[in-house]
C-alpha cells in the first residue's frame, strides 16, 4: 500500500510539473490550413513464399494480376494459373503540407485478402490517390513486415501481424498541392486544446512581441495574424518567430481514469469540496459439494446423490467514514484521498461516486 502511495502521488503530480514551465507556441497551436493530405492505393505483392492469398477465395487478386499482366503483353486470357505468392494489398500514406515532385514519403501496406504473410514481399506500382480522385504519388519497394507466422499440421502460431508492413520512403511525390504560401498577408493560428484563456495569452504575447494589432482573438481556438502592418515581410520567417514564443498555458481542471489498468491522472486545478467517505466489500461464497449415498452390497435400495450447499457471507471493515477536507492544492487532495488507505480499483469507484456527490470540481473521463 505504501508503494501504491508513493505511485499515486508521481502520477497525480505529473501533470503540475509539466505545466509550471512557459511552453512555446509551435506546441500549443499549428498554422491553419498547413496539413497534410491522406493517399490511398490498390496493389499487388509480390514475391511471397507461398504465403500471398487463395485465389480461389479472393477472385479480385486472379483479375487485377490477369490486367497487370496484359498491359505488360504476356496474354493469360482462358489460361487458369494459381500462384500462391501474390497478395492483393491497401497502400495508405500521407502527403505532408509543402510536398514537392520527386519528393518520397512512408507508405503502409495491408493486406485485404486471405494472405498469411506479407514478409519478404515486394508491392509493384501502385498509384496513390487522394480525396478529388487526383493520382499524387506512385509507390513501389521492399516490404518490412514486424510479424512472423508458422504452421505445421495440427498447430499454428502467429507473432505481431505479419499482414501489415511498412516501406520507408515507399512513394515518391508526382503531383503538388496547389499552396502558395509565401503570397499570403494574413493566416490563422488553431489551438490544439480549445481554451479562452489560453488563446488570450496567446494574442497577448504575439502582440508585445511584434506589436499591436498583429494578432486578434477570434475564439477559443483560433488566432488571426495580420502581417499587413510589419511592411513587406515573408510569412514563413514570421511563423519562425511566433512558433518560439512562450506563453504559459491554462489548463482545464479534469480527472482522467482508466479503469482496466487502474491508473489515475488528475490535472493541477482538480479541486474536492469537504466529504465523507465510507467504503467496504461485502462478498458472498456459495460452495456445493454434493455427497454420494449408496445401500450396503447386496442390499435393496438404489445409490442417489444428496446435495450439499455451504453458503458464506463476509464483509470487510473498510473504511468507516473518512473525511476528505475541501484543501486549495492538488497535493493536499492527493494525501486526503492517499489516506482513505484503499487500492487503486477502490479508489476508482470512490472517486466516481464523490464526483456523483457533486464534491469533486472537475471533468471526470473514464476510459
Amino acid at each position: 500500500m505504501a508503494a501504491f502511495t508513493r505511485i499515486l502521488a508521481l502520477v497525480l503530480l505529473l501533470p503540475c510539473l509539466a505545466w509550471a514551465a512557459p511552453v512555446r507556441i509551435k506546441d500549443l497551436a499549428t498554422v491553419d490550413g498547413v496539413r497534410g493530405n491522406d493517399l490511398l492505393g490498390y496493389g499487388l505483392v509480390i514475391g511471397l513464399n507461398g504465403t500471398g492469398d487463395s485465389l480461389r477465395n479472393t477472385p479480385y487478386t486472379e483479375e487485377m494480376l490477369g490486367s497487370l499482366l496484359e498491359r505488360l503483353g504476356v496474354n493469360v486470357t482462358g489460361e487458369s494459373f494459381r500462384p500462391k505468392n501474390v497478395a492483393a494489398v491497401m497502400v495508405t500514406g500521407t502527403l505532408p503540407p509543402f510536398a514537392h515532385a520527386g519528393g518520397q514519403i512512408d507508405v503502409t501496406v495491408s493486406a485485404i485478402g486471405d494472405a498469411k504473410s506479407l514478409l519478404g514481399g515486394t508491392l509493384i506500382m501502385t498509384p496513390l490517390n487522394a480525396a478529388d480522385g487526383e493520382v499524387y504519388a506512385v509507390a513501389q519497394g521492399s516490404i518490412i513486415a514486424g510479424g512472423v507466422s508458422a504452421e505445421g499440421e495440427a498447430a499454428s502460431v502467429v507473432q505481431g501481424v505479419p499482414t501489415s508492413g511498412h516501406i520507408p520512403s515507399g512513394a515518391r511525390v508526382e503531383r503538388e498541392v496547389d499552396f502558395d504560401f509565401s503570397q499570403m498577408s494574413s493566416f490563422r493560428l488553431a489551438l490544439r486544446s480549445a481554451d479562452f484563456t489560453t488563446a488570450a495569452r496567446i494574442e497577448k504575447a504575439i502582440n508585445d512581441d511584434l506589436g499591436d494589432g498583429v494578432a486578434t482573438l477570434l475564439d477559443a481556438t483560433t488566432i488571426s495574424i495580420d502581417s499587413t502592418s510589419l511592411g513587406t515581410v515573408n510569412p514563413a520567417r514570421l511563423v519562425g518567430r511566433i512558433e518560439n514564443i512562450s506563453v504559459e498555458p491554462e489548463s482545464r481542471a479534469r480527472v482522467v481514469v482508466d479503469h482496466r489498468s487502474g491508473t489515475i491522472v488528475m490535472g493541477e486545478e482538480v479541486r474536492i469540496s469537504r466529504v465523507a467517505v465510507s467504503q467496504g466489500n461485502l462478498t458472498l461464497r456459495v460452495r456445493e459439494t454434493p455427497m454420494v449415498s449408496q445401500p450396503n452390497p447386496f442390499s435393496p435400495g438404489e445409490t442417489v446423490v444428496v446435495p450439499r450447499t455451504d453458503a458464506e457471507i463476509t464483509q470487510e471493515p473498510g473504511i468507516g467514514f473518512a473525511e476528505v477536507s475541501g484543501e486549495s492544492s492538488l497535493s493536499d487532495v492527493v494525501a486526503g484521498l492517499n489516506a482513505l488507505g484503499v487500492r487503486p480499483r477502490e479508489l476508482i469507484d470512490i472517486l466516481k461516486a464523490v464526483h456523483a456527490a457533486g464534491a469533486l470540481h472537475a471533468e471526470f473521463i473514464v476510459n
